[in-house]
């Protein structure tokens, strides 16, 4: 069995049962993390829809939170996330921010690593970023 991550009539990814599952937690963890709504509808008879609008907010407000994120573990953690949520976004056409604007936690540090991890270039890092969706995305199957 797997399941279909929709945007109107396009699908944009069919993932099974058990990476679904994984990835709608993820949607959580995120969506409390930003304090944003994904976009990403309830899971319904194996479908759920994406709203192109809430779910674009989402991916800005994503990418802005981990280009900001200093700690190497939550970026690690987070990366895979990312990368899949990139794809959906690329898929469904939208056009992402990778600057690092758009969202802030009151201009202050929330987790913090010590040593702070190096800070790469914004294009290095959104560089670095696209390579992981790119990679990922072959093995997303629509």
């Amino acid at each position: 069995m797997s399941r279909y991550y929709d945007m109107g009539d396009q699908t944009l990814w069919n993932p099974s049962n058990g990476a679904s599952r994984l990835f709608m937690s993820q949607v959580s963890v995120y969506q409390a993390e930003l304090g944003l709504p994904s976009g990403i509808g309830p899971m319904q008879a194996d479908e759920c829809q994406i709203d192109p609008v809430v779910f674009t907010a989402f991916v800005d407000a994503l990418l802005a939170w981990h280009r900001r994120t200093s700690h190497a573990v939550l970026a690690a953690l987070s990366e895979g996330f990312v990368a899949t949520v990139l794809v959906l976004a690329e898929r469904a056409g939208i056009e992402v921010t990778w600057q690092s604007a758009g969202f802030t936690e009151a201009d202050g540090l929330k987790d913090v690593q010590v040593p702070m991890a190096p800070d790469p270039s914004e294009g290095a890092w959104a560089a670095a970023v696209q390579q992981k969706s790119r990679e990922l995305g072959r093995f997303m199957a629509v």
